[in-house]
C-alpha cells in the first residue's frame, strides 16, 4: 500500500507560480510511476504530468505547453509539481497518484492522494 499526501496549493494570481508536493508513505515509491491529475468543478479528471521510476523519463499533456514541470526524490519519497504562468483555468484540485507502470487513464492508477485545491484569480 502507498499513502499519498498532496500539499502546495492555494490562491495566486494569474501569470504566478505554485509548487506542488505529494509525499508519500508506506511502500517505496522506487519502483511506481508517480502521476499528477487535476479536476475541475463538473469536469472529468485530467491527467498532467507523469515521471518514470528514476526520474529520467517525464510525460506531460500537450495542452501544459511547457509551463509545468515534475520531479521527485525517491530518498525523501515526495514528488513536485511546479506550475509556472498560472491562468484562472487552471483552478481545480490536483492529485497525485501512483501505478507500477504509465497511462493516462486515471482509472488506471492505483493509488491516489485526498487532493489539494489550486485557484488562480483573474
Amino acid at each position: 500500500q502507498v499513502q499519498l499526501v498532496e500539499s502546495g496549493g492555494g490562491l495566486v494570481q494569474a501569470g504566478g507560480s505554485l509548487r506542488l508536493l505529494c509525499a508519500a508513505s508506506g511502500r517505496s515509491i522506487s519502483r511506481y510511476v508517480m502521476g499528477w491529475f487535476r479536476q475541475a468543478p463538473g469536469k472529468e479528471r485530467e491527467f498532467l504530468s507523469a515521471i518514470g521510476w528514476s526520474g529520467s523519463t517525464t510525460y506531460y499533456a500537450d495542452s501544459l505547453k511547457g509551463r509545468f514541470t515534475i520531479a521527485r526524490d525517491n530518498a525523501k519519497s515526495t514528488v513536485y509539481l511546479q506550475m509556472n504562468s498560472l491562468k484562472p483555468e487552471d483552478s481545480a484540485v490536483y492529485y497525485c497518484a501512483a501505478r507500477t507502470s504509465i497511462t493516462t487513464a486515471p482509472l488506471l492508477w492505483d493509488y491516489w492522494g485526498q487532493g489539494t485545491q489550486v485557484t488562480v484569480s483573474s
